[in-house]
């Protein structure tokens, strides 16, 4: 089956640019594709190939976030370290057995940077939130403001909202530290 574009003069108008309207019709091809219907998107060319027109789906993220969410949580985590001087992360995954010294193992896997770090592990499938401190972050960032940013992301995480939870736990401990002494 051959297709061409039939194209009509459009009729031109006052601020209107001319373009070529048209219809699909068919000829007899000398292709060999007669009686042969052709998919939608599909068309001949005039050499005789068929070209199939497809649809481009990218590759979705794998992991819990969109790429808007993780563009979000970035966001939020560069401008809590900038405002606080405190180098803040988030590890969401398994924390073992006993969840607090699962943390604090990946808080000191942060080496050097680990006295100025402050680190949120969640781990969803245990139900379990836990916030390290290093050395001299924990100065700056008292119990309470860490245990009320605490009850903030798990009340959003009971809603469903796991990266609504994080964001506003980490604006809670931004505040909590205060500005960056100078």
């Amino acid at each position: 089956m051959r297709t061409r574009l039939v194209r009509r003069r459009a009729r031109r108008r006052f601020g209107e640019v001319p373009v070529g309207a048209g219809e699909l019709t068919t000829q007899s091809p000398s292709t060999g594709l007669e009686g042969t219907e052709l998919q939608p998107g599909a068309a001949v060319t005039a050499s005789g190939r068929v070209s199939v027109a497809q649809m481009y789906e990218p590759a979705a993220p794998k992991g819990p976030f969109t790429t808007a969410q993780l563009a979000r949580l970035d966001e939020a985590l560069t401008l809590a370290s900038r405002e606080t001087g405190l180098e803040f992360s988030i590890y969401l995954g398994e924390l073992g057995n006993d969840s607090r010294v699962g943390a604090e193992s990946l808080h000191d896997s942060l080496g050097a940077q680990g006295d100025h770090a402050v680190l949120i592990a969640v781990s969803p499938g245990e139900r379990v939130v836990e916030v390290v401190t290093g050395g001299e972050a924990m100065y700056r960032l008292p119990d309470r403001g860490a245990k009320l940013a605490v009850m903030s992301m798990v009340a959003s995480f009971k809603e469903g909202d796991l990266i609504g939870g994080l964001v506003s736990g980490l604006r809670m401990l931004a505040d909590s530290a205060g500005p960056a002494p100078h």
